[in-house]
């Protein structure tokens, strides 16, 4: 029985690359039952700011695997990305990107390079959560969940032990964001230990990306927060060979979404010049992951026997290495002529399972901690640069049962002590605490006066943040030079 299937053909070059990949898909014995839908630039300039109609929801909720080809978000405010909505209302949890190098057929820096890079795909500054606080200060939200963060990890883990894997690394920038990244790596420490027969290990991420770039051999499967994932599985793509020739795999326990991870590329679209590699070996995860083994291994064999013959299209194409410059469509008709081949040099493809079977984890269950309000962030719009003197009027303005400890700017604290050097943008940071050392404790109605005097004083109150303790430990980050 044919499988159904929900299909975009995107924008740009994507119509070309999609025909080419269903042709090659076909031809390698794939059983699909198309469902198209339309999504993408049209939508977004027909006035539907999603880029998605209802519709297209519920074909992608019906089929529960949607094979996407690269989409344009029109530029300007107000448009929101199609493929951050896709993964975060279906729930595709874990981004799996393999980044293979094909030496000597494609030319790269890394011929031994075999690296899985599995990105969270919900989380993080993908929140998509920003304010504009005053006219010179804008602010994005980074969220990190407990639950989150060890669905992505378990996924790691199983993904290395379903294939073979090695090792898994993590890398974070946990020196810097502590309490955000920091869960993230707490959460992987206490995961590998469920898998002793696996190897763990982290990295922060600065050096970590570096150690990727120049020596990715020592890496296997790289676990990382939506952002760094996001980055770093471009440069691990490029460096192994071509960003083109990758593909993308998105999983949710219900749905998942599958696609190439380069972009719609509108100068090349009807030149019949595109490579449709990465949508095609995302194609190749959608076999797989839907059980059609023998299928993903004939095609992903044929196309690798293509690469080792030199038929290339433009963007891999080597004077002295590629045999044959070729574009969409012929190279499509390429791999569909070497169906049954496997490459005599390059490792052939040999798939057994799922990517990962999907299930539904156990999260983590953990005692309720005991949560105390301690104190409250106010953040100010100012036209004043002089954190002292910004500090010393907030001081003088506010009494009571809370007082001002500390003013920051931009992360770092200016007052009660002010260095002229520091550079500072039109809004502080005014932090408030009891003046009841003994007890500690603070009450919502403290802060609603509290705030009632800032404003009377003229301050514009641009948000709050509560401060609290959880089990006695501060969930709060200090300022730089607190």
């Amino acid at each position: 029985m044919k499988t159904p299937i929900t299909v975009a053909y995107g924008d740009g070059i994507g119509p070309e690359i999609m025909e080419a990949s269903l042709h090659i898909l076909r031809e390698g014995g794939a059983q699909l039952e198309l469902e198209r839908i339309e999504i993408g630039e049209k939508v977004y300039l027909g006035g539907n700011s999603a880029g998605i109609e209802p519709s297209a929801w519920e074909s992608l909720r019906r089929t529960k695997i949607f094979y996407k080809a690269p989409i344009t978000t029109p530029q300007g405010g107000g448009f929101k990305s199609l493929n951050v909505t896709t993964r975060k209302r279906l729930g595709l949890y874990a981004n799996v990107r393999p980044c293979v190098s094909y030496a000597p057929f494609v030319d790269t820096k890394h011929p031994e390079m075999d690296v899985v890079i599995v990105r969270e795909n919900e989380e993080d500054t993908y929140g998509g959560i920003e304010y504009q606080l005053s006219p010179e200060v804008t602010e994005c939200l980074k969220l990190i969940t407990r639950p989150g963060s060890e669905k992505i990890v378990r996924f790691a883990f199983e993904y290395a032990k379903a294939n073979n894997r090695k090792k898994v690394t993590c890398f974070t920038k946990d020196n810097i964001m502590k309490m955000t990244d920091g869960l993230f790596h707490k959460v992987f420490d206490e995961i590998a230990t469920e898998y002793p027969d696996l190897q763990s290990e982290h990295w922060i991420v600065d050096i970590g990306a570096a150690k990727l770039a120049d020596t990715p051999q020592a890496f296997d499967v790289v676990v990382m927060p939506n952002l760094y994932g996001d980055i770093l599985s471009d440069v691990a793509a490029q460096i192994a060979g071509s960003v083109g020739l990758a593909g993308s795999a998105n999983i949710g326990l219900q749905c998942s979404m599958f696609e190439a991870i380069h972009g719609s590329a509108p100068r090349r679209a009807g030149q019949n010049l595109a490579n449709p590699s990465g949508l095609l070996l995302g194609g190749v995860m959608m076999l797989v992951h839907l059980g059609q083994i023998e299928a993903a291994d004939r095609v992903h064999n044929a196309w690798l026997k293509t690469l080792e013959d030199g038929v290339h299209t433009y963007d891999i194409y080597k004077e002295g290495v590629s045999k044959e410059k070729v574009g969409t469509q012929e190279f499509a008709q390429a791999v569909v002529a070497r169906m049954g081949q496997k490459p005599e040099k390059l490792k052939p493809a040999a798939y057994a399972t799922e990517v990962v079977k999907r299930k539904e984890w156990t999260r983590s269950t953990l005692p309720n901690p005991k949560v105390e309000l301690v104190g409250v962030d106010i953040y100010v719009g100012s036209s004043e640069r002089s954190g002292k003197k910004f500090g010393d009027a907030m001081q003088t303005a506010t009494h009571g049962d809370l007082e001002l400890t500390m003013v920051s700017n931009r992360g770092v604290s200016v007052w009660p002590e002010f260095m002229e050097e520091t550079f500072t943008a039109d809004y502080f940071r005014c932090r408030f605490t009891t003046k009841d050392s003994k007890n500690g404790m603070v009450n919502h109605g403290q802060i609603l006066k509290l705030m009632e005097q800032v404003n009377a004083a003229g301050f514009d109150i641009v948000k709050i943040e509560t401060l609290r303790n959880f089990d006695g430990k501060p969930g709060y980050s200090l300022a730089q030079g607190q």
